[in-house]
């Protein structure tokens, strides 16, 4: 409202005010500066409070709120309360690496089936701690056919993993003598190969297409950008930066972006939309309900308000005289940004130079719909958002066929959603909206039969007489939802009883109970989407999703409800879409049948096989690095008294064999010991055998074995030529009486560990470690990098 900031500027410097205004960084300053001169406030940059004047001074500061101080004459104005926007937060940084992302759904449970590469798939057992030859160490139980028992040790956990197929069939259990994996493992290799040259093909095409390359960000865009007004999660600007990237390539961008609901995708989008707008190129919004469409409007407007940036929606929201005069804009190329639901694929909606789709949950649209996206996708980049991708989608981006970025970070002060699957009774519909309505919120109630809804809605009523219930479906005339869902999200109800319409694009933080009725009939993905519908505020969350009394639900239902129920933590979203690939499959990826061997060896080694077979068609293939054995009879484990629990025990093993640098595992060992406490003798061990490992494996071990009173390291004959003779006898001398060389045709160096415990033998060689660089011609550092 900047004439009505002019009239207070004109008041306080009649009363001979000084006046102040605060932004808070230079680029804010000028865009502030600039602002104000466009509606006739002059304003002038500042350093020294004590030159003030009578004219508006702009100091670079920040503050929550402005404030007068009347004794003074001094009004402070920041640049927040100009532009209505909200104080950024800066939140600690935190480092995940995207092959943890994608691994984190793996949470291995006991009875779950696994597959180990060498001999098939089996039931995982639990962790066993065995002593062998008095050395106690853990080890992976697996069983496989005719009761027989497979001890893999901890540092071998690459090789085993969660099987990933159709969940509806029990897999094959493998016999341990038999050579029937080997078959099957090379039927799935064959097939491989085919579907292997096929995506080389769509590879090719995709490097082939030429589509718009978007200029470098414009200084708009900077300032653009500088105006949102949280600080942004470093999940956030890494996509962003991905994004940008693809969109300034030549090759069409086709790239999906997962996250879950109100992780700030739509944040994303608007920056990638702004930066098409900026290069002159429409963009194209499109989103699965009405609802959503007007939502998106709303957010597209507010960001980008005080830039030269045309946004319209086309929904049945709006009537036909309105919609023509939108297509009509899209086509003259009046409109910039267009946001609408599956309108925007009617022919009659022709753009005069779009150069971005974005797709918002791309898995909402039929089989119809995506082939006309398909057509809008040819030579345009393309941007899809989803909270739980489908299948094939999550399955193309995992392999590359779709480029990926994730949003793992929740929003600050966010809580778990508490969420119950439970038969459905009278008594705990009154009991949940009691709770809710008695702190001051509001409700959902998804009752998905519309001929139905009104009778449950006086049935809500009913039970809980002092709650204001109102009705929302699909089925409704513009005009009467449009009436409901004002009066919803203002407050004026306390109850919404609605069909799915509620499952995207609904965001009132004040709504913080879901109550779903006959949860069964839904898929996974949806009830994911229905629960975030909840829990969007600081405030603890409550979803039941309910099922009928005595009804004996179907086996990929229950599958269904227990995932819901066991995804509770927060960024669920990605391990909910890999469930859902595990009850529904992955699906043939260039066609629309199942694909058969994806089942018979497990999701995760086929896309293991064909991601290998891919590079080796493109010779890209990575040389197979041998890791160097280590042996050294000590008690290198994770006590049951330290982590009794299996589940992060595994985790926690996943780690230490997923470290690649000297500094990896510090930060282990610190997170360790936040979560867990002191770390016992044996752990601390098993993290000195991490280091010497690494190690050993950059300097070119080929094994470190302990025998009796020796240890002794062979190092790689290609190792020979790197090895300073002199150096190395120098080294000797730095450990009298206890190292000893063998030359030949592998250089072996013996410790002598007689008289020390298994502590200080450790010690030793991790000591021997540090000093041995001084001896190569080329030294390998593995402390910064991997």
């Amino acid at each position: 409202q900047m004439p009505l900031l002019k009239s207070e500027l004109d008041r306080y410097r009649r009363t001979g005010y000084r006046i102040v205004f605060l932004a808070a960084d230079g680029q804010r300053a000028d865009r502030l500066k600039r602002i104000l001169e466009d509606f006739g406030m002059e304003a002038e940059f500042a350093r020294d409070p004590s030159t003030l004047s009578n004219r508006p001074a702009i100091f670079q500061g920040n503050l929550h709120n402005g404030f007068e101080l009347s004794l003074l004459r001094l009004a402070v104005i920041t640049e927040t309360e100009v532009f209505t926007t909200k104080q950024r937060k800066i939140r600690p940084n935190r480092s995940i690496s995207d092959a943890e992302r994608i691994k984190s759904y793996q949470e291995l449970k006991i009875g779950d089936y696994v597959v180990h590469l060498n001999h098939g798939i089996g039931k995982y057992i639990g962790i066993t701690t065995l002593v062998v030859e008095n050395t106690h160490r853990d080890y992976l139980q697996l069983e496989y056919a005719n009761g027989d028992s497979l001890y893999v040790p901890t540092d071998q956990i690459d090789l085993v993993q969660k099987y990933v197929g159709a969940e509806e069939k029990v897999p094959k259990v493998y016999s341990l003598n038999g050579s029937e994996w080997q078959r099957v493992k090379s039927k799935a290799q064959s097939s491989v190969q085919d579907i292997a040259q096929d995506l080389i093909k769509l590879y090719a095409a995709r490097q082939a297409a030429l589509g718009h390359s978007f200029s470098a960000d414009t200084p708009w865009q900077s300032e653009f950008e500088a105006m949102f007004p949280y600080e942004e999660t470093p999940d956030q600007l890494k996509s962003i930066i991905e994004i940008k990237r693809d969109m300034e390539e030549t090759r069409p961008m086709d790239r999906l972006l997962c996250g879950d609901v109100g992780y700030g995708k739509t944040e994303v989008a608007i920056r990638a939309a702004f930066k098409s707008v900026m290069d002159g190129k429409q963009v194209a919004v499109l989103v699965p309900t009405t609802i959503l469409a007007q939502q998106h409007y709303q957010t597209f407007n507010e960001r980008c308000a005080g830039f030269p940036v045309r946004i319209e929606v086309l929904s049945r929201f709006r009537t036909k005289a309105q919609c023509n005069e939108v297509i009509k804009g899209v086509k003259e190329g009046s409109i910039d940004i267009v946001i609408g639901t599956h309108r925007l694929l009617n022919k009659s909606v022709q753009f005069k130079d779009l150069g971005l789709l974005v797709i918002d949950e791309e898995q909402r649209f039929g089989v119809t719909h995506k082939e006309k996206i398909k057509q809008l996708k040819n030579n345009v980049d393309c941007l899809t958002l989803t909270a739980t991708p489908i299948p094939r989608t999550l399955h193309m981006s995992m392999l590359g066929i779709r480029d990926l970025s994730v949003i793992e970070t929740p929003p600050e002060n966010r809580f778990p959603i508490q969420t119950y699957v439970v038969e459905y009774s009278d008594g705990l519909v009154r009991e949940a909206i009691e709770r809710e309505l008695g702190r001051g919120g509001q409700v959902y109630f998804l009752f998905n039969k519309v001929r139905e809804i009104d009778r449950m809605a006086e049935r809500i009523r009913a039970l809980v007489p002092d709650a204001r219930v109102v009705v929302g479906h699909g089925q409704m005339n513009e005009e009467e939802l449009e009436r409901v869902m004002l009066e919803f999200l203002e407050g004026e109800a306390d109850v919404l009883v609605s069909t799915t319409i509620i499952e995207t694009g609904i965001d009132i933080p004040n709504v913080n109970t879901l109550i779903v009725n006959d949860a069964d009939h839904m898929g996974l993905s949806q009830l994911y989407q229905l629960r975030g519908r909840v829990g969007r505020s600081n405030r603890v969350a409550y979803a039941f999703f309910t099922y009928q009394r005595d009804k004996v639900l179907t086996e990929v239902a229950e599958k269904r409800l227990q995932a819901i129920k066991e995804f509770t933590e927060l960024g669920s979203g990605f391990k909910i879409a890999m469930r859902d690939l595990s009850i529904r499959g992955a699906g043939n990826l260039l066609g629309a049948e199942q694909h058969g061997f994806i089942a018979s060896v497990g999701f995760d080694l086929y896309s293991q096989m064909l991601t290998t077979t891919i590079e080796e068609l493109k010779g890209e293939a990575k040389e197979k690095t041998v890791e160097p054995s280590v042996e050294l009879a000590v008690d290198a484990y994770i006590p049951e008294v330290f982590i009794p629990d299996p589940v992060q025990k595994i985790e926690i093993y996943k780690k230490f064999v997923s470290a690649k640098t000297l500094d990896q595992v510090t930060d282990l060992e610190e997170e360790i010991e936040d979560r867990f406490g002191d770390l016992p003798l044996e752990v601390r061990q098993l993290l000195a055998i991490v280091r010497i490992k690494l190690c050993a494996a950059a300097y070119g071990f080929d094994s470190i074995t302990r025998q009796g009173h020796d240890v002794s390291l062979r190092l790689h004959e290609k190792e020979n030529a790197r090895i300073q003779g002199d150096k190395l006898f120098a080294l000797s001398k730095k450990f009298p009486n206890r190292m000893n060389l063998t030359a030949g045709k592998n250089i072996v160096i013996t410790l002598r560990v007689k008289g020390l415990s298994s502590t200080e033998s450790v010690a030793l060689l991790e000591q021997f470690m540090q000093e041995f660089p001084s001896v190569r011609k080329e030294d390998t550092l593995i402390g910064q990098t991997s």
